[in-house]
């Protein structure tokens, strides 16, 4: 039987009350679209855990940095894109591994199917050259 995870969730006055800011403030934030936060059947406003991590980041950008509201946007849109990118980054690095690993594996099998022709040689063993100061050495003895 799989377990379901339950998802805490919090009110705007315990949310107001926590992060000492008015509950006005959060829903200033819920119409710049900076704060999303999901609605109980009652059309109550419910925190998540989320919604905590990103209020954090919001009250951190305005009160201690002094970034305006229009700042946070582009501050928390630009922190989206780039998760999104490192996930693909990491996407990518994994299918890469995996790939490599099998024509690791399978040598031949990828020299068969390579785009530009493998040949393999047989490479005849070459005779030991000598110097150039050896050669005039045996020319003089």
């Amino acid at each position: 039987m799989a377990k379901t995870r339950s998802k805490a969730a919090y009110m705007i006055s315990a949310v107001a009350e926590q992060y000492k800011i008015h509950p006005q403030t959060l829903r200033l934030y819920e119409r710049e679209g900076l704060l999303k936060p999901s609605r109980s059947e009652g059309n109550t406003r419910l925190y998540t855990d989320e919604d905590l991590e990103r209020l954090e980041v919001i009250l951190e950008l305005t009160r201690e940095m002094g970034v305006n509201l229009a700042g946070v946007e582009i501050i928390l849109n630009m922190r989206e894109k780039m998760a999104a990118m490192q996930k693909q980054i990491e996407e990518f690095v994994k299918t890469l591994n995996t790939e490599m690993a099998t024509r690791l594996r399978q040598p031949e099998q990828t020299a068969q199917t390579s785009l530009i022709p493998v040949v393999r040689a047989a490479v005849a063993p070459q005779k030991p050259t000598r110097k150039k100061s050896e050669k005039a050495a045996l020319r003089q003895s």
